[in-house]
């Protein structure tokens, strides 16, 4: 998908920017020359996917086409480097999410009081998430907007931002129980045992090994270097850890955050058989 137009710059460390794609929608563009990483754009596009792929709310996301015209054109294309270098956004293929609330009036907001917290109409799904960045190893807190479209009384969640699954651009899975989760408790308060992370977390642990593969296959290459025995390392990592995402959501329930309340007792964890890898693994068709 091609961008036509740069908007506005957006607040965050990648230093995104919003722009128009060709198909008339606004789009969150990750640049490959972001001060975070490069694969950071990889990151974005792997989770997102699998997060959509298990059935929860994520911005569409697209390799979006920025052209070397637009990026010569546009007097705020640059990037803030580190000592006050400042350079130009590296043209070619970028990630791009589409922004929340798009064209059409609404109200979208990254904060909302406790209280209203509690009126999120698909507040359950935070529980969805926490299966997915435990999976994807997010070593970032959870980020998430909210989104009240025209007429209507509640907010919905858009979960953002997986920039830092699988740790960041490190891609290893250095696990800890407060990573991955969101800042406050109350998103948390519905959750009374493992039928709160249903049906996401046996999606996951049930997730086909070619849904994976298929959309790693969708990543450019130059956005990992172009080695993809580095990618498919990390998919077969992940094919692996379908089945720790219930000995991850222990350890952060059993945690200092206390973050489930309504959970009473011990209870007993279920751990699902190992999963195989395909047959003789599976290699890229690039």
């Amino acid at each position: 998908m091609l961008a036509v137009q740069a908007i506005r710059r957006m607040r965050g460390g990648a230093q995104s920017q919003l722009m128009l794609g060709a198909d008339g929608k606004l789009w969150v563009v990750k640049f490959q020359n972001n001060p975070q990483h490069l694969r950071v754009l990889a990151n974005e596009l792997i989770a997102t996917r699998l997060a959509a792929a298990v059935g929860l709310t994520v911005p569409a996301s697209e390799v979006v086409e920025v052209s070397e015209w637009l990026v010569a054109n546009t007097p705020e294309m640059f990037v803030e480097q580190a000592r006050g270098v400042r350079s130009r956004y590296t043209a070619g293929l970028q990630f791009g999410s589409q922004f929340v609330g798009g064209l059409m009036p609404g109200q979208v907001v990254d904060y909302l009081p406790e209280a209203q917290l509690d009126e999120v109409r698909n507040l359950g799904e935070f529980a969805g998430m926490l299966c997915v960045d435990k999976w994807a190893g997010n070593c970032n807190g959870r980020q998430a907007v909210f989104e009240r479209r025209a007429r209507e009384r509640k907010y919905r969640a858009t979960f953002i931002d997986q920039g830092f699954c699988f740790n960041a651009g490190e891609w290893d899975f250095p696990d800890s129980p407060l990573r991955g989760v969101y800042a406050r408790n109350r998103v948390y308060r519905t959750v009374t045992g493992w039928e709160s992370f249903e049906p996401w977390l046996s999606r996951i642990e049930t997730l086909e090994a070619g849904t994976l593969w298929e959309i790693a296959e969708t990543v450019p290459p130059e956005w990992y270097g172009g080695d993809t025995a580095v990618i498919e390392r990390l998919m077969e990592q992940m094919l692996r850890r379908r089945s720790r995402v219930r000995e991850l959501i222990t350890s952060f329930r059993e945690s200092s955050r206390e973050p489930f309340p309504m959970w009473a007792g011990k209870g007993t964890m279920v751990v699902p058989g190992q999963f195989g890898l395909p047959e003789g693994g599976r290699k890229f068709v690039m």
